[in-house]
């Protein structure tokens, strides 16, 4: 596994973290956070998978491929999620949330 890229995947994904829980913070104090709630129901997926996927690919864990896919599919999800809504926050995850999904692509299905 090309070192470069999973030091980046692990990069990314605890950016992902910080943006999501940011994002899901961020949320809750909107005016109508009922309106929010599946952006935030998947921010907090997104965090959480990103956090064990940083933890999990940095112990070089032979499982790092599926978790690395897991992980870019949650985001991506997440991402769509954030992309329908025009607050700052959202934006902001969604950018993020896209590139934590190709940098886990690069760790789950590397250039042969």
């Amino acid at each position: 596994m090309d070192d470069a890229a999973l030091q980046n995947c692990i990069r990314e994904c605890m950016q992902c973290v910080q943006a999501c829980n940011r994002c899901y913070y961020s949320c809750l104090n909107e005016e109508d956070p009922g309106m929010m709630k599946d952006c935030i129901r998947l921010d907090r997926e997104c965090a959480s998978i990103c956090f064990y996927a940083a933890d999990a690919l940095s112990r070089g864990t032979p499982f790092s491929a599926s978790i690395a896919e897991l992980c870019a599919q949650i985001c991506d999800a997440c991402g769509e999620e954030c992309a329908r809504h025009e607050h700052e926050h959202c934006k902001r995850c969604a950018e993020v949330c896209r590139s934590c999904a190709e940098a886990c692509r690069r760790i789950a299905a590397p250039a042969a």
